[in-house]
């Protein structure tokens, strides 16, 4: 487990002497301090951390990262200029080491203790699923290895690097989402990280309005599979269906595993079929191995993420039995929720966050649903040049979906657009500015036989709409 003297060692370059305390937890949130936690003070759009310290150490934290002197109730050590300092005796506990950018300290130390500590990491990124492919994929693997993910979306500049710091020296299994935004971010990622596997899901439109352009997108991505070592240490899980994940095959020295639907990649699956809320059955083809299956996931799009968790799962050497247990574990579904309104309508609530192709595979599944279907759609940001044609795509689907079509923001007047212009019928159009808008006409107007599908980015509050209307007892 990461100790004092591991954080001095690492800022400083030597070790000293005492600093024996060990590290329990990482956090920027002095909220979450616990007994022997780190506390990184950072500066906020909101708030800054440094202003928090003192609250961190109340609730348990041992020390903290700082970037300027703060009055708090514990030991400072200034190590800015990397310099340990001399002392007779070792510092009284809480401690506030001074350092020249807390962040990047907090970066410095999770690369330190990531070569300290001898396990195998799977990296994950792409435009879509990454989330439910590391949690899914963090399942299989702990049928065999002792295995850690990020927590949450934990992965950023900040999130990986405290994810990091929470491993320890019995961990077999890294499994770590990494996000991004702009080119060189996920490369820096793996300097940190150190990936042995890296798993693409594919490349989409969100972030546009950051990164340019879809092929941008596509470069920065590629960033994780340049990072790996080469084969056999190195693997690259790539989707074959997606032809940008698929050409990133040139761009690394790993052993290339593509998945997919078709028969050219090394693992696919045929005869998908969606059974709505009960989940998805499909079959499984690895060399000369043919597998049935079905598993909790929602959606026939998840078929994707049960073809990368498998891929990880057999580039680990687990067993198909392992493998199956993993993908059938109670914790795949992790997204789409649904939930009864007091009326009886069951409402998908799938608000997590929204993009062309996210949005369309929700309608697939609203499809595969038996009742009046209602489609609640929220604006789809940070699509850039793409904003036009990912709403317009989503609205030209929903009018062969759903019944009828509820929007909220001033995007998502385009999916309304799109629906009127492929014939879906102007009185099944209900256009809203915000979601307490829409929960008033919802509330009034749903009925026991109506199913709901809610989405939207994060940034339109689509979740307040689930709350209002679901059941209370």
């Amino acid at each position: 487990m990461l100790t004092l003297a591991d954080i001095i060692e690492a800022i400083t370059n030597r070790r000293p002497k005492w600093g024996s305390e060990l590290i329990t937890d990482s956090i920027v949130d002095s909220r979450k301090a616990t007994q022997g936690a780190l506390f990184v003070a950072l500066p906020g759009e909101q708030v800054n951390g440094h202003d928090y310290v003192q609250d961190a150490f109340d609730r348990g934290a041992t020390v903290a990262l700082v970037d300027k002197k703060i009055d708090a109730n514990c030991t400072l050590l200034d190590l800015r200029g990397r310099i340990l300092p001399a002392l007779k005796t070792a510092p009284n506990i809480p401690v506030c080491l001074i350092v020249e950018d807390s962040l990047k300290a907090l970066q410095t130390i999770a690369y330190f203790w990531r070569r300290k500590l001898d396990l195998r990491v799977v990296g994950i990124t792409g435009s879509v699923g990454k989330t439910t492919t590391k949690e899914i994929v963090s399942s299989v693997l702990s049928q065999r290895y002792r295995t850690m993910k990020n927590p949450g979306n934990l992965n950023n500049e900040i999130g990986l690097p405290l994810t990091i710091l929470r491993l320890d020296e019995s961990t077999e299994m890294a499994v770590l989402e990494m996000g991004f935004y702009v080119p060189g971010e996920i490369a820096f990622l793996c300097d940190i990280a150190k990936p042995h596997i890296g798993v693409l899901t594919n490349i989409g439109t969100v972030h546009a309005e950051r990164a340019g352009s879809q092929d941008a997108i596509a470069r920065g991505k590629a960033e994780l599979v340049q990072a790996l070592p080469p084969a056999p240490e190195g693997v690259a899980i790539l989707n074959y269906d997606d032809p940008l994940v698929r050409e990133m095959a040139d761009k690394t020295d790993a052993f290339v595993f593509f998945y997919g639907l078709n028969p050219e990649a090394d693992l696919w699956a045929d005869q998908v079929e969606g059974l709505g809320l009960d989940g998805i059955r499909f079959r499984l083809h690895f060399k000369n191995e043919t597998i049935y299956l079905r598993v909790p996931m929602i959606g026939r799009h998840c078929v994707h993420t049960a073809l990368r968790a498998a891929a990880v799962g057999l580039a680990e050497g687990l067993t198909w039995q392992e493998i199956v247990n993993g993908l059938r574990s109670k914790h795949t579904q992790l997204r789409l929720v649904a939930v009864r309104t007091n009326s009886g309508a069951l409402i998908l609530d799938d608000t997590y966050n929204a993009s062309p192709q996210s949005m369309l595979a929700a309608l697939n599944l609203l499809n595969e649903i038996k009742g009046h279907k209602i489609a609640v759609l929220g604006d789809m940001l940070e699509l850039g040049q793409y904003e036009f044609s990912g709403h317009y795509k989503v609205g030209v689907r929903v009018a062969e979906v759903a019944d009828e079509l509820v929007t909220i923001g001033k995007l998502a007047k385009i999916i309304a657009k799109a629906a009127r212009e492929s014939g879906f019928p102007e009185i099944a159009i209900t256009e809203f500015e915000n979601a307490q808008e829409a929960i008033a006409f919802l509330q009034n107007n749903l009925h026991e036989d109506d199913v709901v599908l809610v989405k939207g980015s994060r940034g339109m509050q689509m979740e307040v709409i689930v709350t209002a209307l679901e059941e209370r007892s």
